[in-house]
């Protein structure tokens, strides 16, 4: 028995003071899908054969070298992602993070094979994969609106948009054995104060029911909407705020999204995870970290990102809420980012899911707010740390102080290379 065994072994002695099983939580977590979200490698830039602006409310800052400049980098850069993530991952792309481009296709029009390559790499690694339209930078995002424009052949161009990447979704969904979570995010909106809101607000909710006439079977494919507070460039309205968003998807069986950096900057969406599961069903989770008018910091093991993981674990809502990581940082390392984002996913999970629950119930129910209080407090110097270990040792996986030295070594044998 090494260190890293004998230590588990003390842990789990001391969590099943507290009626906690550290063995099932371990094997829990190992199944729970966290999706990496490719983007992180190539700065929200995609592989389309044209140059634009990164283009609605997106802004990423930074020159650390090694950017992926096409999506076989990216899948390299994901492989080592991959080798240093635990327990069960998948990928999600967005639309113009495509394989190749096709002479005269546009977005409108992209198929599965504009994504050949990934499926064939995601049928290698055996990983399911998830994908979101882009109605971002492109020239057809104009005056910032794309599903809410006024123009109809505007809105026809995103709306065929829409349902490619749905098809494509669902194939990925059918081949791979795992249905894509599709997301739609529209950066629409305006920067100073609109005369109209109602419009626009009808004409994005009739683009969207355009695109999902076509139904598809959940077994390959679901659909997601997603809200912002604000974008830069579109700081008085976003026409997909959060109340357009939860309506429509209640009223539409879709999953809401809820993005962790796109609320107000002391607003928790930890708290939203139970009002919804309660009553519409199923959550996308975009976790990131919000920092004043930024909303994609890679994630920290905060008090956020804990009050996330133990909203969406102890009350089993496993099957109910989809996590996928969504932050963007080209000021470090990009593989760095990635890992050290999933890692602390992984680890908020897996404190949630060492939480004595029974007991912080049996105590609240009695009334005895004191005691629920202090051991509500107690618990946050339990040896979760050897847990973590042992299940990264379970999963053939380095602990955390090996993570930056295969990182550093990928970066020097490929990512400086990279003009």
């Amino acid at each position: 028995m090494n260190r890293t065994e004998r230590a588990f072994e003390i842990a789990c002695d001391i969590y099943r003071e507290h009626g906690v099983d550290p063995v099932k939580a371990v094997e829990t977590l190992k199944n729970i899908p966290v999706s990496l979200h490719a983007w992180q490698g190539d700065d929200v830039v995609g592989f389309e054969n044209f140059e634009t602006a990164l283009t609605g409310g997106c802004q990423v800052t930074g020159n650390h070298p090694g950017r992926a400049r096409t999506a076989d980098e990216l899948r390299d850069d994901l492989d080592v992602v991959l080798k240093l993530v635990p327990g069960t991952s998948r990928v999600c792309l967005q639309g113009h993070q495509v394989d190749k481009m096709l002479p005269g296709v546009d977005r409108d029009g992209f198929t599965m094979e504009h994504f050949s390559g990934w499926l064939d790499w995601a049928k290698a690694h055996k990983i399911g994969m998830d994908i979101a339209p882009c109605f971002y930078s492109h020239p057809k995002l104009d005056h910032g609106l794309s599903l809410s424009h006024p123009d109809a052949g505007i809105r026809k161009f995103w709306i065929d948009h829409g349902q490619a990447i749905r098809r494509i979704g669902a194939e990925f969904g059918k081949t791979l054995g795992s249905p894509a979570v599709c997301n739609f995010w529209m950066p629409d909106g305006f920067k100073d104060i609109p005369a109209d809101r109602y419009a626009p607000r009808v004409r994005m909710a009739e683009s969207l029911d355009a695109i999902f006439a076509d139904k598809i079977d959940e077994k390959y494919e679901l659909d997601a909407v997603e809200s912002k507070l604000f974008g830069i460039g579109v700081e008085s309205c976003t026409i997909g705020s959060h109340d357009f968003f939860l309506m429509y998807a209640a009223r539409n069986n879709k999953l809401i999204c809820l993005d962790s950096g796109h609320f107000h900057p002391t607003e928790s969406i930890a708290d939203k995870l139970s009002s919804i599961v309660a009553q519409q069903g199923r959550i996308l989770l975009h976790v990131s970290r919000g920092v004043r008018w930024d909303s994609d910091h890679v994630i920290l093991l905060n008090d956020e990102l804990l009050s996330i993981a133990r909203e969406a674990a102890v009350y089993g809502f496993m099957d109910k809420i989809f996590f996928c990581l969504d932050y963007f940082d080209a000021s470090i390392n990009r593989v760095a980012a990635m890992v050290t984002g999933a890692r602390n996913m992984q680890k908020a999970l897996l404190i949630a899911l060492l939480e004595p629950t029974e007991l912080l119930r049996k105590e609240e129910n009695n009334w005895d707010f004191s005691a629920r209080m202090a051991r509500q407090e107690e618990i946050k110097t339990l040896p979760w740390g050897s847990v973590w270990n042992y299940y990264c040792e379970t999963q053939n996986m380095t602990d955390d102080f090996g993570v930056m030295q295969e990182i550093s070594a990928y970066e020097k044998a490929v990512l400086l290379k990279r003009s």
